[in-house]
């Protein structure tokens, strides 16, 4: 599976984007689809993930509200909805992907292709 990551950008905070994963190679069905984001100096972090076939969302309370995930199964592409976004949110944020739908799916070991990552900047 060869995923490509795309809509990242700078954006004001309270601003929103959007961005793209588009997934190639193979069906994404029993799948987990997953976002993590990396500021510099710290360590990658899960922000959300969804199961391709049962549609099934994983979140962490601290962006639930403001972060949603969902999919095109006809364009194979699964998308991040960033709302009200802080300075806080900046990092480059990666797409994942693993072919268990048992991971644990906040583990980024657990996910066996990434995307190249596309760079958000919020500005106060």
């Amino acid at each position: 599976v060869q995923l490509q990551a795309s809509g990242g950008g700078l954006v004001q905070a309270g601003g929103s984007l959007r961005l793209s994963c588009a997934a190639s190679g193979r069906s994404l069905s029993n799948y987990i689809l997953g976002w993590f984001r990396q500021a510099p100096g710290k360590e990658r972090e899960f922000v959300t993930a969804i199961n391709w076939s049962t549609l099934s969302r994983y979140f962490i309370d601290s962006m639930k509200g403001r972060f949603t995930i969902s999919r095109d199964n006809a364009k194979n592409t699964v998308y991040l909805q960033m709302n009200s976004l802080k300075p806080e949110d900046t990092a480059v944020y990666y797409c994942a992907a693993s072919g268990n739908v048992h991971i644990i799916v906040d583990n980024a070991r657990a996910y066996d292709y990434w995307g190249q990552g596309t760079q958000v900047t919020v500005s106060s």
